[in-house]
């Protein structure tokens, strides 16, 4: 697997890369964010920092969101809620706070990889469909009423896993299993930030259930 490592510390970068190579992937440094934005398309995940010395990482981020949905995963030394909420309601797939320890990051690449080919293993023409809400799990797309909804990747994750067991529990930890590979590696903060971030663009009061101590439920028959 290709992986973009987005990283202007020579050392950290370093680390960085010997730590996906040690995987068996093909890792590519670069220093700027604006050279991320022309290379992209040729890697299948992205390790993004977000203090770069030409543009913020947020700003590659949304860029990069934009024109794709390959997994991004931000590395960086901002441990404030602020930056943390932020990185992930501009799509990132997963924040880590530097020092991150090798082993960690690994697994969470392969995490968000692995859900990746997931997504692109989807039947063809897959639609569900509840009440006013329509979601093409082909084409990744969701829409109410016919206006199609803004969803980050990971939103439309968390959508489509909630659709595809409507009627049901899906308690928290399924979910973080689905969506981040490890029920216990991810973080549950994330899922919070998602999830809101979920309900504010769906505007259907009501229609993903919180069931206390359990986990979530939408109706089959929601309208």
């Amino acid at each position: 697997m290709d992986v973009l490592i987005v990283e202007d510390d020579d050392a950290m970068a370093g680390a960085l890369t010997a730590a996906v190579e040690s995987a068996g992937h093909h890792p590519k440094r670069l220093s700027r964010g604006a050279d991320a934005l022309l290379s992209h398309r040729n890697f299948q995940v992205v390790l993004l920092d977000l203090g770069l010395p030409d543009m913020d990482g947020l700003e590659v981020l949304r860029k990069l969101r934009q024109v794709t949905d390959v997994p991004i995963l931000i590395l960086t030394a901002r441990d404030d809620e602020r930056s943390v909420v932020l990185g992930l309601r501009s799509g990132a797939d997963d924040y880590l706070v530097k020092p991150v320890k090798l082993v960690e990051l690994l697994a969470r690449i392969e995490a968000v990889t692995r859900r990746a080919g997931r997504a692109r293993g989807l039947p063809q023409e897959d639609v569900i469909v509840l009440g006013d809400l329509s979601i093409d799990l082909n084409r990744r797309t969701a829409s109410r009423a016919g206006a199609l909804l803004p969803l980050t990747a990971t939103e439309f994750e968390l959508l489509a896993l909630l659709a595809r067991h409507a009627g049901s529990v899906v308690t928290r930890e399924q979910i973080l299993d689905a969506l981040w590979g490890d029920a216990f590696l991810a973080s549950s903060r994330s899922l919070d930030v998602h999830l809101t971030g979920l309900r504010a663009k769906l505007q259907k009061p009501g229609f993903i259930i919180n069931v206390r101590g359990v986990g979530y439920r939408v109706e089959a028959a929601s309208a």
